[in-house]
């Protein structure tokens, strides 16, 4: 999330190393398309021998009879070609099958868990309808799931590596070239500098005219000339993909670049500047013939899956407080040892679209902890905290009973951290963007906590994390912080 430092240099005439990528001999684009859908097909026949080994393999060594029971299996390989078919067509409708996601392996993951799960309760339904429902036909199919699971995780690990090898990579990403200089172009171009797994390579950027120089690029993103050279630049470098970084030029210009590429079969886009948050949010839409691009569809928008995030919620809650009512009996003990006085602190906190709740803690400080009626936050070897405080905060103990906050519906489980209102009064006006966080649930943890971002921290950069959050959400997303927040201590105080 945090952008590195970029070295700056002036720009200067495109004189290039002999093996920058800018400077070889142009690969034939059709060269790299075909190497693209070679590999394509190549995982994708890779995952169906997988899923028909399983099968088979299933079959072959099942005990309780179920498989010797499904009629198609006195059909020789009928059933293993049918179920791997069918475990194909679903991956492919999850999007596993994406030249950009080749390289990416998170994102391979992620497409083929949520693929193969819709395939394993396929397969559940389908066996029970032909052999059953009974232990046998349950024995088969989890027996059938487990090979199918290990099978591919140990067959994309090895693919992975293989397409990872820069040889194989350098067909798989796209060659761009950067119209213009702008800071966004900059944090773009370093992050994908930077990452390896990304689908892409800057080549090099071009200028505006009469720009005479005033745009800085940093050293390793080449300066290939002006805009009016255009077409020749699109020829010379073999450039895939040209990215509009800045559209404060004249009107007129833009439709012009986009016909230079069309006729260098080049694809033109536009880096959207005027929508600083929210980016992957954008769509467009189209009224009376006219198209609108705009910011809409964040994932928790979507009706299902709020609900799908509640049911989440609901469970954890109620797991959590079974399991958590032993600790808080025992710590609320302990403080009410060294202060005694009420073990619960509640306070006043912004919820969803503003609404304000009264969070639960256990209490962490001394009862005239907040006598001066200022708000603030908890600061590192605070005087006000308990000697039990530093220990709670830490390990999140503190933040238990918030699990009853989840379950009334006024928090979730994980999301942006809830704040006091008397704060938020001059945070929306100091801190771009401050607001658009409270558009969903705040939560026990989050992803600005688990990276460190808690406590007296920069707020400008939570706020950063806690809108990746909202754009990025997923079910997966949110297990992984669960899981991080058992690991990550950074800033506790």
């Amino acid at each position: 999330m945090q952008t590195p430092e970029i070295t700056l240099d002036a720009p200067a005439p495109a004189t290039l190393a002999p093996g920058h990528p800018a400077a070889s001999t142009p690969r034939k684009r059709w060269a790299d398309h075909v190497a693209g859908d070679l590999l394509i097909f190549c995982s994708a026949v890779g995952d169906w021998l997988v899923a028909y080994a399983s099968i088979w393999l299933a079959s072959r060594t099942d005990l309780s009879g179920c498989a010797r029971a499904i009629p198609l299996f006195h059909r020789g390989q009928a059933y293993p070609i049918f179920g791997a078919l069918t475990f194909l067509a679903v991956l492919s409708g999850a999007g596993a099958y994406t030249r950009g996601h080749l390289l990416h392996l998170q994102k391979t993951f992620s497409h083929l868990g949520r693929g193969g799960l819709a395939w394993a309760f396929f397969f559940l339904g389908f066996v029970a309808v032909i052999a059953s429902v009974s232990t046998a036909s349950l024995t088969f199919s989890f027996t059938t799931i487990g090979f199918t699971g290990a099978g591919l995780i140990a067959w994309r690990l090895l693919f992975h590596h293989f397409v990872s090898d820069e040889s194989i990579a350098c067909h798989l990403r796209q060659r761009i070239l950067l119209i213009g200089w702008t800071p966004e172009a900059g944090r773009l171009s370093q992050a994908v500098w930077q990452s390896r797994s990304e689908p892409c390579e800057i080549v090099g950027y071009v200028e505006h005219s009469g720009e005479s120089g005033e745009s800085i690029a940093p050293a390793n993103i080449p300066f290939l000339g002006s805009v009016d050279d255009l077409p020749a630049i699109l020829e010379q470098n073999d450039i895939n993909v040209a990215w509009l970084t800045d559209v404060n030029v004249d009107g007129d210009r833009i439709p012009q670049f986009a016909s230079q590429c069309e006729k260098e079969m080049v694809e033109f886009k536009i880096i959207p500047t005027h929508f600083p948050i929210l980016i992957s949010a954008l769509h467009v839409e189209t009224v009376s013939g006219t198209p609108i691009l705009g910011v809409d569809r964040l994932p928790l928008n979507s009706l299902h899956q709020r609900f799908l995030k509640r049911l989440v919620d609901i469970a954890g809650a109620l797991f959590g407080l079974i399991l958590a009512a032993p600790l808080i009996a025992v710590f609320c003990a302990i403080v009410y040892a060294e202060s005694p006085g009420p073990v619960f602190y509640r306070q006043r906190r912004m919820g969803r679209k503003g609404k304000p709740f009264q969070i639960i803690k256990i209490r962490s400080m001394r009862l005239d902890a907040e006598k001066s009626g200022a708000p603030g936050w908890t600061k590192r070897d605070d005087p006000r905290r308990l000697s039990i405080g530093a220990r709670m905060r830490k390990w999140n103990i503190d933040e238990l009973p918030q699990f009853w906050n989840v379950l009334k519906g006024e928090m979730s489980l994980v999301g942006p951290r809830p704040e006091r209102p008397e704060l938020i009064q001059n945070f929306k006006h100091e801190i771009e963007h401050y607001n658009a966080r409270h558009t969903i649930k705040p939560g026990v943890t989050g992803w600005a906590q688990v990276n460190g971002l808690r406590g007296d921290t920069d707020l400008s950069e939570r706020i950063r994390y806690d809108i990746f959050y909202m754009e990025h959400w997923s079910p997966l997303f949110d297990l992984r912080i669960l899981l991080m927040t058992f690991f990550k201590h950074t800033n506790a105080c």
